[in-house]
């Protein structure tokens, strides 16, 4: 696990023949693997951690964006290999669980939206909780809200995986090639090993809670306490041995069995231990992961994205509409910065957007839309009231707002850390588009590590998600939080993968999504805005500035605004905090010549296409 990378490339036979390639490997024979396709590891070169400028990518034919080098190459090999563009997804979910585990993997969940070039469909992978948890899971023995950072940290924080389920689902309706097929470059990369990335082996440095689990403390930590160095290879054969039995056995091999008890077995084991079971695992396959996408207009364009229990697209779509409502005398970009004007207004739409997200959103299977839809809160005659409170001046905290005259007897959540999380757009050749945001919540999720019961080193990390819902299940005044913990209940998100579309034509115009925690809505949000009304193309708007207001401060990307900005903020009324806001934007655009893509400068992904 300690040796350099080598040059491999080797091929995989057809489906059901398996061949031994030759060639010599530490001393150690090919693994055999039963494949159609085709799959070379492809170089890895050392990225810097930090900024790293991308120039954008032009493509005729296709493209895949993700946020690991490694991951985008498993997409395009897929495509390359007659995949679709969920094809190339699940591929390159599979190899952002190996590389890049801190932010997603198959002990989480994810939201995909899927354009088949007539529809959108919509597939809610979120995580679920226990059957035995509910609202007083995070309380103490007092009855108070355990710190945020043990609650996540616990065996309580995790919830019944998604991922795994939702790949499947989109697949068997919209995959082209072999299920087991796809498994071919993680499986490839967790046998034969991939190179520590600088952003993983800083990660691991910084946390000092993963090195509590047995598990992650032998796979990424030496004997010295620190992590392997960035360069080493990792294998994986834990991971490896689970994901073959998934590829061969379907996802029963995950939701039952040894992987179910495993997890189990982990988090009852930890200090702080949680509730879920085996039982819960095997349930989660039941559940029915087709939604309805929420397709809302603005200006010349359809924003397709994601109804509740995200609170993404709801979020954005106001904070978009409350903008059209408002008079800006002065341009609003300015040397690829926004205005101090431009930013007090946008800052303003944030607040009153989260003001109703903290009132309103939770899983709609549990909480009643307000007047019974939640299209109510993207109604043109609500926004403009909405709009209305936007004055010259902060408005300090913004209340929320009554949409359709509902009356909610919900108390309003106070704002919680939310992190970790990745986002994958691609567009295949026949035109068909994903774009899918995938998490286990805060980086490298509840930091327990489950191997599956092989008894191999490495494994996957299980998600920390139940702490995006509500840590007390009352506010103040003794009125129920809508997203408090409930058996069975999905947390609220801010996840908002995003699919844009001419309103006259229906032509796909764009894919677009972050990580981010909270902060998500408002990377989709400025994105969106740079794209489609700032003219700017996929990387531009991407590297544009990251700037965010969560109901409190207004927060601004650290070296990027001059101090006149910031004064002027200040003068307007604005609390403004300056700190890093490391979003990790993955964006492609129809072209006339084909499609465009950006990656966040700020993480290490690529985009990739013919």
């Amino acid at each position: 696990m300690t040796q350099s990378q080598p040059n491999i490339a080797f091929k995989i036979t057809s489906i059901f023949t398996t061949v031994f390639v030759v060639f010599l490997f530490w001393g150690c024979d090919q693994p055999e693997i039963d494949s159609g396709i085709t799959y070379s590891i492809p170089e890895q070169p050392e990225l810097p951690t930090g900024y790293n400028a991308k120039p954008g990518w032009a493509t005729s034919e296709f493209a895949v964006a993700a946020a690991n080098p490694l991951a985008t190459d498993a997409g395009y090999q897929i495509i390359k290999a007659g995949g679709s563009a969920i094809d190339a997804a699940i591929a390159v979910q599979l190899v952002l669980s190996l590389v890049e585990p801190q932010s997603s993997g198959i002990g989480g969940g994810a939201f995909i939206l899927a354009w088949d070039g007539e529809e959108v469909h919509a597939y809610n992978g979120r995580e679920t909780a226990p059957s035995a948890a509910n609202g007083d899971l995070f309380l103490d023995d007092n009855g108070e809200p355990l710190p945020f950072g043990d609650a996540v940290r616990s065996g309580l924080s995790v919830g019944v995986p998604g991922t795994v389920a939702l790949l499947k689902t989109a697949h068997e309706n919209h995959g082209v090639l072999p299920w087991e097929d796809l498994f071919t470059p993680a499986i490839t990369l967790a046998e034969l090993g991939f190179n520590m990335s600088p952003r993983l082996n800083s990660l691991l440095g910084n946390d000092e809670a993963m090195k509590n689990d047995p598990i992650a403390q032998s796979y990424y930590y030496g004997e010295d306490g620190n992590p392997h160095p960035v360069g080493t290879n990792l294998q994986n054969p834990a991971y490896g041995k689970i994901l073959r039995d998934i590829a061969q056995h379907g996802i029963s091999a995950f939701y039952e069995g040894a992987v179910a008890e495993d997890i189990e077995q982990r988090v009852a084991a930890h200090t702080r231990p949680g509730t879920i079971t085996a039982a819960d695992i095997a349930g989660y396959p039941a559940l029915d992961l087709r939604t309805v996408a929420m397709c809302n207009d603005w200006r010349d364009y359809e924003i397709c994205g994601f109804p509740p229990p995200s609170s993404g697209h709801i979020a954005v779509m106001q904070i978009l509409g409350i903008l059209d409502e408002l008079e800006l005398e002065d341009d609003a970009l300015v040397d690829s910065i926004p205005s101090a004007e431009w930013l007090h207004q946008f800052m303003e739409a944030s607040k009153l957007a989260f003001a109703d997200r903290n009132q309103y959103i939770g899983d709609p299977l549990f909480v009643e839309a307000p007047a019974g839809n939640w299209h109510s809160m993207l109604n043109g005659d609500y926004l403009a009231d909405r709009a209305s409170l936007v004055s010259a001046m902060s408005m300090g905290t913004a209340e929320p707002g009554n949409p359709g005259e509902f009356y909610s007897a919900y108390g309003i959540q106070i704002q919680q850390p939310e992190s970790g999380t990745s986002h994958i757009s691609i567009v295949d050749r026949a035109g068909n588009a994903v774009s899918m945001t995938t998490t286990i919540e805060s980086g490298f999720g509840s930091r327990i590590m489950s191997d599956g019961g092989t008894g191999l080193e490495g494994g996957f990390l299980l998600n920390n998600e139940l702490t995006d819902f509500s840590l007390s299940p009352y506010d103040d005044a003794g009125n129920p939080i809508a997203n408090r913990v409930e058996p069975g209940k999905r947390p609220r998100s801010s996840m908002s993968p995003s699919l844009v579309f001419k309103k006259d034509t229906g032509e796909f115009v764009a894919a677009v999504g972050s990580p981010g925690g909270a902060a998500i809505i408002h990377y989709t949000a400025k994105a969106l805005i740079g794209m489609l009304d700032w003219g700017l193309n996929a990387q531009e708007a991407i590297d544009l500035p990251n700037f965010a207001n969560f109901n409190g401060p207004s927060v601004l990307e650290e070296g990027y605004f001059s101090p006149e900005i910031i004064e002027a903020l200040e003068a307007m009324g604005h609390q403004v905090d300056v700190r890093a806001l490391t979003s990790g934007l993955q964006a492609i655009q129809k072209t006339q010549e084909g499609y465009f893509g950006g990656a966040d400068p700020r993480r290490e992904g690529v985009v990739m296409g013919d």
